[in-house]
């Protein structure tokens, strides 16, 4: 890519927007565009009654479509969000991005509600996604495949490998 893109944060309408800004603020101390959008109502398609969740898949593909060339839209929920994994049709999941592409999903459902660091860590994952980053084997690194679990008290940032890549997309790092 090498092109600086703005982040937009898309809150839905029930997260609080006190989580939305904490996460933006984070977010701007790697890449300064961080813009925060108003909040929305999720795409009608994306509700899955039999489990009272949202398909993920169709959130970023809602997001995707309506996301223009040199932006990336990060949407943020505190609802229960699910994907297809293996033979797994409706997996709960804590976030997905496409890879590379314009959108991503978090949400802290399934993460410790009194720390936000978690979200965080959930959110940066999924924008690394969305600049083509893939799972790092690193076990410390922002990048790890969570396998079904919550990792991220173990997350301490990104390696060397991961922030070299972002560097590339106008990343910065201390």
């Amino acid at each position: 890519m090498n092109k600086e893109q703005i982040i937009l944060i898309q809150p839905f309408k029930d997260l609080n927007i006190k989580d939305a800004n904490e996460i933006a603020i984070k977010i701007k101390e790697f890449s300064p565009k961080v813009e925060i959008l108003k909040p929305i109502d999720f795409p009608e398609n994306s509700y899955y009654l039999p489990r009272n969740r949202y398909r993920a898949d169709l959130i970023i593909k809602y997001l995707n479509k309506n996301t223009e060339f040199g932006f990336v839209k990060l949407g943020l929920t505190s609802k229960d969000i699910s994907a297809t994994k293996g033979k797994n049709l409706d997996f709960g999941i804590m976030g997905l991005g496409y890879r590379p592409g314009k959108a991503c999903v978090a949400s802290n459902f399934r993460l410790d509600k009194r720390n936000n660091e978690q979200f965080f860590k959930i959110a940066i994952h999924e924008l690394g996604h969305t600049l083509g980053l893939k799972h790092c084997p690193n076990k410390t690194c922002f990048m790890r495949d969570a396998e079904g679990g919550n990792p991220t008290n173990e997350e301490t940032g990104f390696c060397d490998k991961c922030k070299a890549y972002l560097k590339t997309n106008n990343w910065k790092f201390n």
